[in-house]
């Protein structure tokens, strides 16, 4: 698996609050600048093996929280039941794919926002010995070499030839900010990759702030060039999401939404009957894919840009 040696990624890293420098000490970092808020010794702390480079002042992450490192309940689920709840995410790997194939140079470098594992349908990117992944999360986990609030990346602009931030855009207060480093941080016709909910139910509780039509999605990228976008599922796996959530409701149970979604998992299949236009006004969830660009689609464009079935 790529990932990038935590003693090269540490080189990389600045403050996320004025994006200096950074100091070693035996267990914690702190910035360089002097006039900085975090140039204190022992500002950015060491929670294990994790740099914790967080500007808390302007996050909702909290100090006295310590990261904790742990896997979703899907992943503890015996494998055949946990490909009837979330079964291969086939766009994802063939964007991936698309993203890997375009990637230029050798060694080109990869940044996963919330990485702290492997998303569903990307694993290729890990798997491709010539691309050096970097990874970082608001938690840690097994794959997080720093700890980050994606809405101040600690990285110097132009240093990442890619970005993968799947599922994640739904659980910042500000993804068009989030979206403005990523565009900071890829270097000139750098590429991204992003997958967001559009008909999904709450998840992650207090963390989760927000969803996108395929329009809206292609608007937040608007400083980019599309390679491809669309939907991710459709109306079927958006049905399945529903009754899931109903069931929960009704039983106050969220194993008996399980159960549901694991009988009715065969509503995803409805989705391969839908026309593309349908399916993105119907959506659960939607992909983009693009190139880094400093031309910016403008109001007018996003009208027209528009291809649903309406």
């Amino acid at each position: 698996m790529p990932l990038v040696e935590l003693s090269r990624v540490r080189r990389l890293l600045v403050c996320p609050r004025c994006r200096s420098e950074l100091v070693a000490e035996p267990d914690a970092l702190h910035c360089a600048a002097r006039d900085c808020a975090y140039g204190r010794t022992g500002a950015f702390p060491m929670v294990g093996r994790w740099p914790v480079l967080v500007d808390f002042e302007r996050s909702v992450m909290d100090r006295a929280v310590v990261p904790a490192e742990g896997a979703g309940r899907a992943d503890s689920l015996p494998a055949p039941v946990r490909r009837l709840v979330k079964p291969p995410n086939r766009v994802a790997a063939r964007n991936i794919d698309l993203l890997l194939r375009a990637l230029p140079g050798p060694a080109p470098r990869l940044l996963v926002v919330g990485g702290a594992t492997i998303g569903n349908g990307v694993r290729a990117a890990y798997r491709d010995p010539r691309v050096e992944v970097i990874a970082f999360d608001i938690v840690a986990g097994p794959l997080t070499q720093f700890v980050a609030d994606a809405h101040q990346i600690p990285l110097p602009e132009r240093s990442v030839d890619a970005v993968l931030v799947q599922a994640v855009l739904e659980h910042v207060l500000e993804p068009p900010t989030v979206v403005s480093e990523i565009h900071r941080v890829l270097k000139d016709d750098g590429l991204v990759y992003a997958e967001t909910p559009f008909l999904q139910q709450v998840h992650a509780g207090a963390h989760d702030f927000g969803r996108y039509t395929v329009s809206g999605h292609r608007y937040l990228f608007r400083r980019f060039e599309e390679l491809a976008a669309g939907a991710v599922a459709g109306p079927g796996t958006q049905l399945l999401w529903s009754v899931e959530h109903l069931v929960r409701g009704l039983t106050r149970s969220a194993n008996a939404g399980r159960g549901a979604r694991v009988l009715l998992c065969w509503l995803r299949a409805l989705d391969r009957m839908v026309p593309p236009g349908f399916a993105e006004d119907d959506a659960a969830a939607v992909f983009f894919l693009g190139r880094k660009s400093e031309d910016a689609m403008t109001p007018a464009e996003i009208i027209r840009y528009y291809r649903g079935a309406q």
